[in-house]
């Protein structure tokens, strides 16, 4: 888990999905797991740097935060010596649930230390510090610190997420018993992750969340089982949800997206669910007026899907993914420029079937572009590099992933982009050292990955060092990445994170 507050990953590195589980406690809630809303967490370089006394030395990424002012040196590992209750969960407990908390009075140390433990000023500067994670394990430590740590604007931008199992409590009896999620409510959680639930536990989940009706924004549904039935009664119970997600859910089929969907949601993620394809589409430009952004993953939507959105989503949409969608050619491309003319956001990742042909019609209709993702476009060659950089004036954000016809050639069009800052070229496996050359006079570029091109040397890597606004760059499983480069680099690009 991270704090969203500037963006920073914590160390240790946190893996891409952005999950990070808590440790399992006995109650049944401990697996619990917050993550950052998007985009989706990088792999960074950890770097630590000067501390105050009053903070561990994990705390050192987060010095632009200001520094709390404290008299004496307070020892924060001291105060959280204390250990929680053992039936105390890690996530979701209510202020009043589990055993008896430490009071001020019986925290170690003098009694100045103990006032200055449970200052309220000082606990809302210092807890800024900590990752989301901590802040659920510091939250334990007496009801003081719980308060000041309980406010919202500690949790803002974090999704719990909750697997089946967390859902419920095993009584003596042994009956199941659903779990209080009244310490989610506290914290003012507006949107949830449920993992592998039923038509019933999201009935259970709606009854026992006290914002379930309308304080609930976003809902993501991953692995479940959720029915046709399921879907229309949570969407029509739950009428804050904006932002859906279904992922892997193989149970509801494209009538229930025709009885279930309601024209406030204005953003939808739908992935590896067997049951979608044309008709789904359909239903989600016919009902969804306001869409904004379109998430999908469907092995079967064909080039005639794309042609159903209306004008006013024409208007409304400006993102839209499409990964992976392998029966979508030229044709289905010539139809989304022309129903969607204002997208700023495109991804046809995995759309194996799209050419160059595709790209140019992209580059010719869609110039409000600012991120397009081609990774795993095996057709794409030097002539699609050739028409972005012609007409996407505005493009910022550029992926090239697994585009492995793209040459030295196509990076030399590249160069003459005054606006691209990210450029991801992961595994082009024919872009060599001169290719690279082309790039030095990208004085915009702020992030470059190169990981697993293997043709790039040490040298060629090495005149890197003329990128100065360079503020990240991927070396990962790239041959000519040595450890005497990165050492070259930390001199010569202080400011850059090298990821190796």
């Amino acid at each position: 888990m991270s704090n969203p507050r500037n963006g920073d990953t914590k160390p240790p590195c946190l893996p891409r999905n952005g999950l990070v589980k808590i440790p399992t406690q006995p109650n049944g809630l401990g697996s619990a797991s917050i993550t950052k809303g998007t985009p989706a967490v990088k792999n960074r370089l950890c770097q630590p740097s000067s501390v105050p006394a009053i903070l561990s030395p994990a705390l050192a990424h987060r010095s632009d935060l200001p520094i709390p002012s404290v008299a004496s040196p307070l020892s924060l590992a001291t105060l959280a010596s204390v250990s929680s209750p053992p039936s105390a969960s890690l996530v979701g407990l209510n202020a009043s649930e589990g055993s008896e908390q430490p009071s001020p009075e019986r925290l170690p140390g003098s009694p100045s230390e103990r006032q200055l433990a449970v200052d309220e000023k000082i606990l809302n500067r210092l807890f800024w510090y900590f990752s989301a994670c901590e802040k659920c394990v510091l939250a334990q430590v007496c009801k003081a610190w719980r308060r000041v740590l309980y406010q919202p604007k500690f949790w803002v931008g974090l999704t719990p997420v909750l697997h089946t199992k967390e859902l419920y409590n095993i009584l003596p009896s042994g009956e199941k018993e659903f779990v209080s999620l009244q310490g989610f409510a506290v914290r003012g959680f507006d949107g949830f992750c449920l993992v592998g639930v039923s038509d019933l536990d999201i009935c259970e989940f709606i009854d026992n969340y006290p914002l379930s009706k309308k304080g609930v924004k976003s809902m993501s549904l991953k692995r479940s089982t959720i029915t046709d039935a399921g879907l229309e009664v949570m969407l029509e119970q739950m009428q804050g949800v904006v932002r859906l997600e279904l992922s892997g859910c193989n149970d509801f089929t494209e009538a229930g997206l025709w009885s279930s969907l309601n024209a406030r949601i204005t953003a939808l993620s739908v992935s590896d669910c067997i049951n979608v394809a044309d008709d789904a589409i359909a239903a989600i430009s016919q009902l969804l007026p306001n869409l904004t952004e379109l998430n999908l993953q469907a092995y079967h939507v064909t080039d005639t899907a794309l042609a159903y959105f209306t004008a006013k989503q024409g208007y409304t949409t400006h993102t839209l993914r499409l990964n992976s969608c392998w029966e979508i050619t030229n044709h289905g491309v010539v139809n989304m420029v022309h129903s969607l003319p204002n997208l700023s956001v495109l991804s046809l990742s995995g759309c194996s079937k799209v050419t160059d042909d595709g790209v140019e019609l992209v580059a010719e209709n869609l110039r409000k572009l600012r991120s397009l993702d081609l990774s795993w476009c095996p057709r794409i060659t030097d002539m699609a590099l050739e028409y972005i950089a012609c007409d996407l004036h505005k493009l910022e954000e550029l992926v090239l992933d697994r585009c492995v016809r793209i040459t030295d050639t196509g990076l030399s069009y590249l160069s003459t982009m005054s606006s691209l800052r990210s450029l991801y070229l992961r595994w082009c496996c024919q872009v060599q050292d001169f290719g690279l050359k082309h790039l030095l006079g990208m004085g915009s570029l702020r992030l470059l990955s190169l990981a697993g091109c293997p043709l790039l040397t040490t040298t060629g890597l090495s005149g890197l060092v003329q990128l100065q606004e360079l503020e990240e760059l991927e070396l990962t499983n790239c041959p000519g990445a040595t450890p005497e480069l990165f050492k070259y680099f930390s001199q010569h690009l202080p400011c850059c994170m090298v990821i190796e």
